[in-house]
């Protein structure tokens, strides 16, 4: 008999010795509130509520959260939160699961990797509320995550990720650490938020902007995803170019951020 496909894309963490090495990335949480995203049957969970000042689960499955809450309705610093990641406000989580805490939030968690990146972003976003995230993701979306500026894995998720967090790629899980196994091996990631657009001197939204611009398409140059924006002159971008010390030619994958931000500021002030 085939075994059950779970819902919403779930593949449940279960090898023992990668929860105790997730659980171990995130480092000294017993005076921390932890935010585990996507608990499902409770592998990290079980750990976490251990270790933990305060946890709170946030689970989208309408099966999953009832026995979530039912096990740990007892721990008076547990909360089970069933709700969706993606439009959950973390600055004011506090009053919404009736939990007092002060203090950025740890978060783990398995994300789906279908909304691996949505998840991402929604999690820099609100980058003033987290300390620290470990998260597990596809293994190449763990690779462009970490990818270096100039190697072909570096793109736009790169950048963005490099904008909000200090990344390392920790391990690698094969399929078999899941139930069911997915079709490829997956990676840990530890992100230590490190916000450095004040340091850059760029504004968040309009610099974020901007490097979408660069990347859109990345197999062309950078000279011609600005020119394709329709924003500045050409004249204005060769200009802004130079003072950048920036190639022309060159594509968006091998100018490192601190020379984006550069560019970023010349075209601001052109325009």
């Amino acid at each position: 008999m085939s075994q059950r496909k779970p819902k919403l894309g779930q593949n449940f963490l279960t090898d023992p010795n990668a929860r105790q090495r997730i659980v171990e990335a995130l480092g000294d949480i017993s005076v921390s509130t932890v935010l585990e995203i996507g608990p499902g049957r409770g592998a990290l969970t079980d750990l976490l509520v251990k270790r933990a000042r305060h946890l709170i689960a946030v689970e989208l499955d309408r099966a999953l959260a009832p026995r979530l809450t039912e096990t740990w309705k007892h721990a008076s610093h547990v909360r089970i939160l069933q709700a969706d990641i993606l439009e959950l406000e973390l600055a004011s989580l506090s009053s919404a699961v009736d939990l007092s805490f002060t203090g950025p939030l740890i978060v783990v968690g398995n994300l789906p990797y279908y909304i691996t990146s949505d998840i991402l972003l929604r999690l820099f976003a609100q980058v003033a509320s987290i300390a620290r995230a470990v998260v597990m993701v596809q293994d190449e979306v763990a690779d462009r995550l970490a990818a270096k500026c100039g190697v072909s894995e570096y793109g736009l998720l790169s950048a963005t990720a490099q904008m909000h967090a200090r990344v390392e790629k920790l391990f690698v899980l094969p399929p078999e650490a899941f139930s069911p196994p997915p079709g490829v091996n997956s990676a840990v990631v530890r992100l230590e938020m490190r916000p450095r657009f004040e340091e850059m001197y760029v504004e968040r939204s309009a610099f974020l902007r901007f490097l979408q611009i660069c990347f859109r398409q990345k197999r062309k140059m950078l000279l011609n995803n600005l020119k394709s924006a329709g924003i500045w002159e050409p004249s204005a971008i060769l200009a802004a170019l130079e003072r950048a010390r920036i190639n022309p030619a060159i594509r968006a994958e091998a100018v490192p951020l601190e020379a984006m931000a550069q560019l970023y500021r010349a075209l601001h002030m052109s325009s």
